[in-house]
């Protein structure tokens, strides 16, 4: 079978779809990923096809400092950036379907691909990283709280949220009219998947977030995708130095977000006094910290004590697998409700809010999450529940044999 995977987004968007399409590909499974082209290289060494959705959408992710507001000017100018963007990956879609597929799996923000399968004939299903689907167990994802109003105010929210303008709704009826399909907003083709119970494949565990009772039967969680391991990665010596030198350190990093400056996360780790692995402020060494780039997660926070990021899906569950305490700092979207979900695990500390974030507050909320053992317990809880539950490729690839 071949499958087309459509992953717009950054690395945390689409190493999860990676190591799925690893996993499928050792199936059996003919598997092409369509992603920006800073990617190529994630999805070539995972034993997929590389389809280019052009863009990158890292570069639209990055917040304002800190204690600073959007103004209205920046947020128009933002939405219009997103908005180019979806067109140039409704564009790619068209182009990465046309070498052929025989079902597509379309992430959350890439609803145009159901209208390209519909165009060529083929089933499209939907893969979600985060719980996207209404439900009065919490509220939207786009809302970027973890707050809950309630089961009919969530729902209500859901309702609202769907029929509201979003910056892929012109490339969607753009598109549409191009295929010679007929007229339908985006929202309304949302409305006739849900009305018709379409599936929806979910890449995170019922441990981390239960299954809704409000869903219906067409929504799985399947379990995390794990990303896929680069046989030719080797750790630098000087990353292995110091990790043998002394106790296990904090990792203190903010994924493709890019949030906080250097300076700030060097202080940060100095006011702890603890020995620190920064990311994201470049590769450098001194006293009890040291910098680097690009790690994998899965190798790196099984050797470090305690996680300190912008809780993004990916790397929450990378922390969780890994069972050490997390010290979540969300930003945006569901970054807050992956950062609530952990604190309610008992699995990391409450959540600082970005823009109350200080190097004082981050500080003390690290000295926390390794002084208070109780964390680390949550956390070690989590993992071996995780190891235990079935494969979550497996049900996915079942799923696709019968579908």
């Amino acid at each position: 079978m071949r499958v087309l995977m459509i992953t717009p987004g950054t690395r945390g968007d689409v190493a999860p779809m990676a190591g799925l399409g690893q996993a499928l590909t050792a199936q059996g499974f003919d598997v092409s990923i369509a992603a920006n082209p800073a990617y190529q290289e994630l999805v070539s060494s995972a034993g997929c096809t590389f389809r280019e959705l052009p863009g990158d959408m890292s570069a639209l992710v990055n917040p304002a400092p800190p204690g600073t507001k959007t103004s209205p000017k920046d947020l128009r100018k933002y939405l219009a950036e997103l908005g180019a963007y979806f067109e140039q990956a409704a564009a790619g879609t068209l182009k990465a379907a046309e070498h052929g597929s025989e079902v597509i799996l379309a992430n959350s923000v890439a609803p145009f691909a159901f209208d390209v399968a519909e165009a060529l004939g083929i089933p499209a299903i939907s893969a979600h990283l985060q719980p996207s689907e209404p439900s009065g167990d919490y509220s939207p994802m786009v809302l970027g709280t973890a707050r809950s109003f309630g089961k009919l105010g969530n729902k209500a929210l859901h309702q609202l949220i769907f029929a509201s303008k979003a910056p892929y709704d012109a490339p969607t009826a753009r598109i549409r009219a191009k295929l010679g399909l007929p007229k339908r907003s985006r929202a309304a083709s949302e409305r006739l998947r849900r009305k018709v119970s379409s599936p929806v494949l979910n890449g995170f565990s019922s441990t981390v977030v239960p299954r809704p009772a409000d869903w219906h039967q067409n929504i799985i969680n399947c379990g995390y995708w794990w990303p896929a391991a680069d046989p030719s990665w080797s750790a630098p010596a000087s990353l292995r130095d110091f990790l043998s030198a002394g106790e296990p350190p904090v990792f203190l990093g903010f994924g493709s977000t890019q949030a906080l400056e250097a300076d700030f996360l060097i202080d940060v780790a100095r006011r702890t006094g603890r020995r620190t692995i920064i990311q994201g402020a470049g590769e450098f060494s001194e006293s009890n910290v040291l910098g680097v780039g690009a790690v994998p997660h899965h190798w790196l926070f099984p050797q470090v004590a305690a996680v300190v990021h912008h809780a993004g899906a990916g790397t929450t569950a990378a922390g969780l697998r890994a069972g050490v305490p997390a010290v979540p700092v969300p930003i945006f979207t569901d970054q807050p409700f992956w950062a609530s979900r952990l604190h309610r695990l008992g699995a990391g500390v409450a959540p600082i809010a970005y823009k109350n974030l200080t190097v004082n507050s981050l500080a003390q909320a690290i000295n926390e999450a390794e002084s208070n053992e109780n964390y680390a317990q949550g956390a070690r809880l989590i993992s071996t529940k995780l190891a235990a539950e079935e494969d979550s490729a497996l049900k996915v690839a079942r799923f696709l044999e019968r579908y």
